[in-house]
This record gives C-alpha cells, structure tokens and sequence, in this order.
C-alpha cells in the first residue's frame, strides 16, 4: 500500500474510532447534519416500479454485485441475486434509473404465506401486536458511482420508497435487517427502534453476517420527523422532503382500482429468474414449494413453478384465491327490527363470493344486508352480504362476510384480478367497465 493510502486508511480508522466514542445523541445529530435531500433533482433521474422488460435483470445484477463486495454473498453463476422473496406477486421492487441505467434498488416484501426474511432470527411479536400491515424493506443496492454522491440516488429512493408505501402499498410497519455498522444511519434520520437490544452473530440470508433488526410506524414518523428536522433548513429537511415536495422524477404507478400489490412477474418471466437464470426454485424445501403453489394456484404459473413431491400432490388449496384491496365501504346494517344505521368499514380482501374487511362496530352474523362498496374512483359495487360466523379476528376487527348474488361490476372487477398477471395487465383488464 502507497506511504499516502496508508495514511489515509489510519487517518479514516482513527475518525472511526473517535466517533464511535462520542454519545450516542451526539453521533445522530452528525448524521443528521449531513442530510442534503435535493428538492429538484437531477431530470435524467427516473423512479418507477421494476417493470418486465429489463429492469428486474437489471435491478438483481446491480443488488449481486453489491452484496458480494459488502461479503454478504458469495458471487453466483448468474451474476444476480434473486430470492424466493423476489417471485412473490406481494413484493415490490423500486427502480431509480439515471440515463436509462439502474443506479438503485429496494425490494419491498409484503407478508405472504412465506413470511419475512428477517422473522427467522427476529421477533415480530411487538410489531404484529399493533394495527396495521407490515413491509420488510430488503434489498438495498446503489451503483458504486452515486455512493459518494451526498445521497443523490439514496434519498430520492427513500422519498419513493415512503410515498408508495404511505399512499399506495397499505403499509404503516417497515422492518429491516441491517448490518451493526448501518443501523446508526436508519436510526439517526429515519428513527427507527431496534428490535431487540442484542445483535445477531450470524444471519444466513446474507451469507452469515452479523445483523440488527429495527423497525419504523409510518403512523407516527411525520409527527417524528417533524419534531427533528422541521429547524432545519429546507435541504436538510427530511419532515418537508418527505411530505410536502413532489418530485416529477417519481413515477407511482397508475391504478384503476384500489388495490394494494403491484405485481410485474409474468409466468415466463418467474421461469427465467428462478428456474433457467437461477436455481432458486430448485433449492426450496418442500414445505415452500408447497406454499408458492398455494400463492400462485393458477393455470399459467403452475406449469412454471417447482414440481411437488408425491406426497404433497393432493394438498388442499384455498379454494377462493384471495386478493388484497383497500376498498372503503358502507353497510346498511339492521339495528333492530324497525331500524337500519349506517356501519363505514374497509375491505381489506377479496374473492369471487366474499371478502373481509374491518369494522369497528362488531357485526353479528346471520342477517343479510346491503354492502356499498367503493372499488375504484369510478367503479361502485352494491351487494347483499352476511358476516360469516366466528370469523372476527382478535384485536383487529376484521370479519368476514359472504356475498348473495355479486353484481355484474363485482363479477367484472374479481374476474379482472383473477386473469390479470402483472399490475398493467389489470388496468388494460378493467377498461371494459366503463
């Protein structure tokens, strides 16, 4: 090593060390000064949903590369890291892309049959105890020419990332594993709470490296935020980045309908990743090949997807396939035998022949009334209902009811989801209802 590297190597060792030892208040006010969240970013920056063309190749060579230099992985034939995660239709992959390149990913997992990543080593319990859907933040990779850059592609990538979870991926929990040596800059600027006071020695999923979990409520980050940065000036304002600047550079995706998933992958597409450029499917456990057939019980993906042992070939599916919506809906509920009031609920899930959705008002099962449910801006669904028995889940308010005779729009709408694969075929699916 050159007299003048080596210096500098001691010199940054020594800053290190330094820092580590100031109070930990001290060292998350430093991080936070050196915030610079460009209100008007650069217009050759675009940030969009991974779409399938070839930004989820793109996206998982840029994450590989990452993760190998970091020793989170050993490098793959492929050259990409995917996981079984990344073939969930309820994960999401923010792209930013600068002249046309991907200089920035983030996957976004929803929780699924499969679960989280992190949940293998960290309890949830806490997080779970609270209303609210949770999304593990995963997959964070930026290209080595914006990584000391005074986060021109990181902080644009977090606004994007808060926004589409805030207004359109019906989440208020974000959990995320991070290494020891990062936890510091999720806790100082976004105020995250560590999940548990110890560290994790080992964690397999990124190739034994020591890991801290910590999580964040959306609920309560703008009064957070608020409290923080709102003295700040405006480049160093994460409260007002966040909340009230809107970047042209993001691009959320357009929805027809109040959905909350936005899948890209087609079957051909689920092949390719995880069968022909990877063997992610071949390495599954049974049990998870079993769990990704139940997800994806559908003609076209079954043919793509891992083959069942024997024993599990006469396993029972749902027989609904169920999808998540965020729909806001009223129900004339009979109060007695002479008069009806007005119950506001949420349907949170849909089927052909029922859906769940959360009421505050406990609903007795048995009676059949009017449902008015919002489906899109445009589309309104009038249903005769009744709450399913014993189905009210604790501490959540959730019931389920099941549907009379659904109405054509109903018909037309769940039809739609059930042959739409990716989220654009659903919005060219659904223009016949009109």
């Amino acid at each position: 090593m050159p007299a003048l590297a080596r210096l500098r190597f001691y010199f940054s060792q020594t800053a290190r060390k330094l820092f580590a030892m100031l109070p930990q208040k001290s060292r998350h006010n430093v991080y936070r000064s050196f915030v610079d969240c460009d209100p008007d970013p650069n217009k050759r920056l675009v940030l969009t949903l991974a779409e399938p063309t070839e930004e989820p190749d793109a996206c998982f060579k840029l994450l590989h590369d990452a993760y190998v230099s970091s020793g989170f992985m050993t490098p793959d034939p492929s050259g990409m890291r995917v996981t079984i995660y990344h073939a969930l239709p309820s994960t999401t992959t923010l792209c930013a892309k600068f002249d046309d390149q991907v200089v920035g990913t983030l996957s976004l997992i929803r929780e699924s049959a499969i679960g989280f990543p992190l949940q293998r080593i960290f309890d949830l319990t806490g997080v779970r105890e609270k209303e609210g859907y949770i999304a593990e933040v995963s997959a964070l990779a930026v290209h080595p020419r914006f990584r000391r850059t005074g986060g021109t592609i990181l902080f644009p990538l977090m606004k994007f990332m808060y926004e589409y979870c805030t207004t359109f991926f019906d989440t208020r929990h974000l959990v995320i594993a991070v290494n020891p040596r990062h936890i510091e800059l999720y806790e100082s600027l976004l105020f995250f709470k560590r999940l548990s006071s110890t560290v994790v020695d080992s964690y397999d999923f990124v190739n034994g490296a020591p890991a801290v979990g910590a999580t964040l409520d959306l609920k309560h980050a703008p009064e957070i935020f608020r409290e923080h940065y709102a003295s700040k000036p405006l480049h160093r304002n994460l409260h007002h980045y966040f909340l009230n600047v809107s970047l042209p550079n993001i691009e959320l995706p357009s929805r027809r309908f109040y959905t909350t998933n936005d899948p890209v992958l087609t079957p051909d597409l689920i092949d390719h990743f995880f069968n022909q450029r990877t063997q992610v499917f071949a390495g599954l456990s049974d049990r998870k090949k079993a769990l990704l057939h139940s997800i994806y019980d559908l003609p076209d993906y079954i043919k793509v997807l891992p083959p069942l042992p024997e024993a599990l070939q006469d396993i029972k599916m749902r027989r609904h396939q169920r999808f998540s919506v965020k729909c806001p809906a009223r129900l004339n509920y009979p109060k007695d035998d002479t008069e009806h009031q007005e119950v506001s609920v949420e349907v949170r899930e849909v089927s052909r022949y029922g859906f769940q959705a959360r009421s505050r008002v406990a609903i007795d099962p048995g009676v059949w009334f009017t449902a008015v449910i919002r489906l899109g801006k445009e589309e309104t669904s009038h249903l005769q209902v009744q709450a399913v028995a014993n189905q009210e889940r604790t501490g959540e308010g959730l019931f389920g009811f099941r549907i009379g005779e659904p109405d054509l729009i109903w018909r037309k709408f769940v039809t739609a989801l059930y042959k739409g694969q990716t989220h654009t075929d659903l919005n060219q699916a659904t223009r016949f209802l009109s």
